[in-house]
């Protein structure tokens, strides 16, 4: 697909292979296509190398010596862990972030998620939607030994863990002082999760059928985290896990935000056209592959409902010519 644009009362995709026209189109192309680097990677002197998480491979194709990895999200956790593992010292940048254990109880987190309902609430329960929407994806690790990996885990094998990367100068990195803050800030909502998690056990009796309550280590900062390092000597390379966002270069109808975000209303974007698949779509789970049935089934009645609408307009057009 190269292009979609709205034509008549329906929609001409044009690809590779020849033009299609519908009266309804669905997006689901994701919401993770193109890397997030921001700005401050202009800054970086020349001699230091820069990877996004696309472009990253293994810790193989690094120089050696220092590695910052900035993000503490889901991938940048598993790269710092994979290549402290190489040999290589990593510095860990961290702003918010969402920590979770692998296994409550005994049940992986995210089957107490499902089970208690919390993946199954609505993006309009919600105080603050477009910040929901924003919220990073948590620190989880999907392995067969089912472990956590977490701040503290890292720094167990040597990580150093420093605030968010607030600016470059003079081949300067500079951290944050808000990591302690950041930190408690994401232990809180961790506990205030398992004690809703532990309330909702306790009230369908599972208690006797999972293990016992748990609580985890507060997350350790030291007394005075570091708030610089040197490019180029403390850091040969930098590897951006910054996010991603969605590439919508290809949407030639106006429902582009000014910042290119998708505009729309629970997956209803405009006349026949819809979203599937991006974060909180819906519910909590929308970007999930488990969580995609609901949002279908929804959207599928608004779309149908839309079908036969333009049907019966045509059908009544048609007789008139006649």
């Amino acid at each position: 697909m190269t292009c979609v644009e709205a034509e008549g009362d329906g929609y001409r995709i044009s690809t590779d292979r020849g033009d299609w026209r519908c009266r309804a189109l669905v997006l689901a192309s994701g919401a993770f296509s193109s890397p997030v680097v921001p700005r401050l990677s202009e800054l970086v002197p020349a001699g230091v190398e820069q990877l996004s998480t696309r472009g990253y491979r293994n810790p193989a194709q690094l120089a050696d010596g220092g590695v910052l990895v900035v993000g503490g999200s889901a991938t940048g956790v598993q790269l710092a862990q994979e290549i402290q593992r190489s040999g290589r010292p990593v510095t860990l940048a961290v702003g918010e972030h969402v920590r979770l254990p692998r296994v409550h109880r005994g049940r992986d987190i995210q089957w107490w998620m499902l089970a208690s309902g919390v993946l199954d609430q609505r993006i309009d329960e919600v105080d603050e939607p477009e910040r929901a929407r924003r919220v990073p994806s948590p620190q989880l690790v999907g392995a067969p030994e089912r472990a956590t990996l977490d701040l503290n885990a890292l720094q167990s094998e040597g990580v150093e863990v420093v605030g968010r990367l607030a600016g470059i100068r003079d081949g300067r990195a500079q951290f944050s002082g808000s990591l302690r803050n950041a930190c408690a800030l994401a232990d809180l909502k961790m506990n205030r999760l398992l004690d809703a998690i532990d309330e909702w056990a306790q009230r369908n009796e599972l208690d006797d059928a999972v293990g016992p309550t748990e609580r985890y280590e507060p997350t350790l900062v030291g007394a005075s985290p570091r708030l610089g390092l040197v490019l180029g000597k403390d850091v040969r390379t930098i590897v951006w896990a910054t996010g991603f966002r969605p590439d919508y270069s290809w949407l030639r109808v106006p429902v582009l935000g000014p910042d290119g975000a998708l505009q729309h209303d629970r997956g209803v974007v405009a006349a026949g056209l819809y979203a599937l698949g991006l974060p909180y779509l819906r519910r909590r789970k929308s970007s999930f592959i488990h969580g995609a049935e609901d949002d279908v089934n929804e959207l599928g009645a608004h779309l149908a409902a839309h079908l036969d609408r333009t049907a019966r307009v045509e059908e009544a057009a048609f007789a008139t010519a006649r």
